[in-house]
């Protein structure tokens, strides 16, 4: 699977970086399956005092992650599953736990989740639990490790050790893979009907797949795929039109591409592109 190569979802905030937060790639043999790893660096110190109200967004970004937080002042942690979200939302930044804290972040593709998960993504939408529901192997593995490996890139090749493990194990699916391939390729803007021609797949067995390894509807799924392109091409493209970008993504006229885009990134395009530019340096 490489749609890594054709595929690039981002954050609301794509340009983050800081000791407390980076993101970085994975070896290439796990690049079809990992968006990233991220987290802190090194171990930092937090004074648990409040940050001053200020307020973060998460919007769909078609992956799903595993956390891992660790106090190593009071000597313990925490491993939290994120399930595939398809909506926004926003959260005040409240003071955390006091003391010296580091952060170790695994983002999956929405496709590949499930490959290396002990469960059915079936309920994942939206969740937000302890990762032995999903990911009881890998809770097990890492989290008593990462009291002593701290160092982000120690903590990567640690992981990238046990996924390279796994990977002849990964319940891939020939189906989903292809449908995915096909939601892709029409960079989302494809209706379902067409999907199961394009793979030959009745509707009623797309549903069912796409509900195992993901979470959410093929149709869903294709929606926040064009969303994804969509906010790429915001961030990235030279002086996006928004008329040349509501033919280019297959919307039926401007107010169902601000409409769309707002449900999903809960602003209008130029409001959050300009939140996006604001955080460089």
């Amino acid at each position: 699977m490489d749609f890594y190569k054709i595929y690039n979802p981002i954050t609301a905030d794509p340009f983050r970086k800081s000791g407390e937060y980076a993101e970085f790639a994975p070896c290439a043999a796990l690049r079809p399956y990992i968006r990233c790893f991220w987290g802190s660096v090194t171990p930092y110190c937090n004074d648990g005092l409040p940050t001053g109200g200020s307020f973060g967004i998460v919007t769909p970004d078609t992956c799903m992650d595993v956390i891992f937080d660790i106090n190593h002042t009071e000597g313990n942690s925490s491993a939290l599953f994120c399930g595939i979200d398809d909506r926004s939302f926003t959260f005040e930044n409240q003071p955390g736990a006091g003391g010296t804290l580091s952060t170790f972040g695994i983002r999956f593709y929405a496709w590949s989740a499930a490959l290396f998960a002990e469960d059915s993504m079936s309920g994942a939408r939206n969740a937000r639990v302890d990762a032995e529901a999903y990911f009881c192997g890998l809770k097990k593995y890492l989290e008593p490790r990462l009291y002593e490996i701290t160092r982000i890139s120690d903590r990567i090749a640690l992981a990238e050790k046990y996924f390279m493990g796994r990977l002849g194990f990964a319940r891939e699916n020939a189906v989903l893979e292809q449908a995915m391939g096909c939601i892709l390729r029409h960079r989302g803007s494809i209706r379902i009907k067409e999907l199961s021609y394009d793979t030959g797949v009745c509707e009623r067995r797309l549903q069912r797949i796409f509900d195992e390894y993901i979470g959410i509807s093929p149709k869903k799924t294709a929606e926040l795929v064009r969303y994804q392109y969509l906010w790429n091409e915001l961030v990235y493209g030279r002086n996006p039109e928004i008329q040349d970008l509501v033919y280019r993504f297959g919307y039926t006229d401007q107010s169902h591409l601000l409409r769309d885009f707002k449900r999903f990134h809960a602003m209008t395009p130029a409001q959050a592109r300009r939140r996006a530019f604001d955080g460089i340096g």
